[in-house]
């Protein structure tokens, strides 16, 4: 092609995209006006949209603040995430909020109602901590929040074997033994409740953690079959019978699929009764009673003393929550706790054993069923620790919810 051609043909394409670009299309005038009117609309719900959204945006941003609303979202049955994202849920933190305020609670909530820390006779923290909570980060936070605010720490020695419940005697026992420490200081042991004034002794301050309950088992069935633990079990107790390849290989849903006593059944009328197996027995006491296994009565006896004698029963799984009531409730103790906590990373991490969470249907309508008190004692702890959390957060929550 020639150089006059080329141009010749440029310029066609050139007057081609003119006549595109310049081109009027006329249209009768009722269209035009309502063309008008749709741009107007669109515009206007465009303009609302990206406002509501952009109100979104921003009550997000707050609430995903490392010391702020982590908790929301979390149900007491998200075991298979059945129910993640239902924030208006009463067992979430942000439906404890909404269901407060609509109910006209909120006004009434005072931190002061929700705090037993003052009535401890004693200063003198009792952490009767609950097995595979992540109870030891708490004791290492403890120890270290020990160092920094002055007071002493101490811990049991682990027993070979014990009872799951204490007689009146061994209470009696246990709390002279307590009376000997030095204040102020921080004990910890996996025991359960005692009442101090049937032994006319002054009351501590009593603190604890709890988990989901289905989630607790799980973790405690792979815990028991981790070569740590098999190997301390036995130094502890040379006589204890090792297990074979089978006994470590079995994944859970196996086990209880099997009914393999007694790790994997979880009837009420099983005779295992292994603290691991739930929370609702150290939050209960030494009473006979509080040996069963998904018992109501046990449940009632156990969130008595959670609502009248625990300043605070936390969860890792709310960490944010957990460490600002504990701050709040228990300062003489707890005073910096986030500060040290984040300011260790490493030291708090919670060693935790590898495994699969997933339950299989029929295993999860089991253990649902099995648990169906721990189920509601956990969503009762974790009710009262958000109320406990809402009630020094007040003025925060209403700026945020308005």
């Amino acid at each position: 092609m020639s150089l006059g051609a080329d141009r010749s043909y440029k310029m066609k394409l050139r007057d081609v995209e003119n006549a595109f670009k310049y081109r009027r299309i006329p249209y009768p005038k009722r269209s035009v006006e309502l063309i008008a009117l749709l741009a107007i609309s669109c515009t206007f719900f465009l303009f609302m949209h990206t406002n509501k959204l952009n109100s979104r945006l921003k009550e997000m941003e707050v609430k995903l603040q490392p010391s702020e609303f982590s908790a929301l979202g979390l149900t007491g049955n998200h075991v298979s995430g059945h129910d993640a994202g239902k924030h208006d849920d009463i067992n979430t933190l942000h439906g404890t909020y909404q269901y407060l305020k609509s109910t006209g609670q909120l006004e009434e909530l005072d931190a002061a109602r929700l705090n037993n820390t003052p009535k401890a006779e004693r200063e003198f923290v009792l952490f009767n901590r609950i097995e595979k909570t992540g109870s030891q980060s708490m004791t290492h936070l403890i120890k270290e929040l020990g160092n920094q605010n002055g007071f002493d720490t101490f811990r049991n020695v682990i027993q070979p074997k014990r009872s799951i419940v204490d007689s009146f005697v061994e209470e009696r026992e246990f709390v002279h033994q307590l009376m000997e420490l030095s204040e102020p200081s921080a004990y910890v042991e996996h025991t359960n409740w005692v009442n101090f004034t049937a032994h006319d002794m002054p009351r501590p301050i009593y603190m604890n953690l709890v988990r989901h309950p289905i989630e607790k088992v799980i973790s405690a069935y792979y815990y028991m079959r981790h070569p740590k633990f098999a190997a301390q079990s036995v130094r502890r107790n040379p006589r204890k019978k090792i297990q074979d390849k089978t006994y470590y290989d079995m994944t859970f849903n196996e086990c209880v699929k099997q009914r393999i006593a007694p790790h994997c059944v979880f009837d009420a009328h099983n005779p295992f009764n292994g603290d691991w197996r739930r929370f609702n027995l150290h939050l209960c006491g030494n009473a006979a009673i509080c040996k069963q296994l998904n018992s109501e009565a046990t449940m009632q006896m156990a969130k008595r003393n959670v609502e009248q004698e625990y300043a605070v029963v936390g969860t890792w799984e709310q960490t944010n929550v957990t460490l600002a009531v504990l701050e709040a409730y228990i300062p003489r103790f707890f005073a910096g706790a986030a500060k040290v906590y984040y300011s260790q990373p490493q030291t708090f991490t919670r060693n935790t054993t590898p495994h699969n969470n997933s339950l299989d249907e029929d295993v999860e309508r089991y253990l649902k069923d099995s648990f169906k008190f721990e189920l509601e004692l956990y969503q009762f702890v974790m009710q009262r620790l958000y109320m406990q959390y809402i009630a020094i957060n007040k003025q925060r929550f209403a700026d945020i919810h308005i």
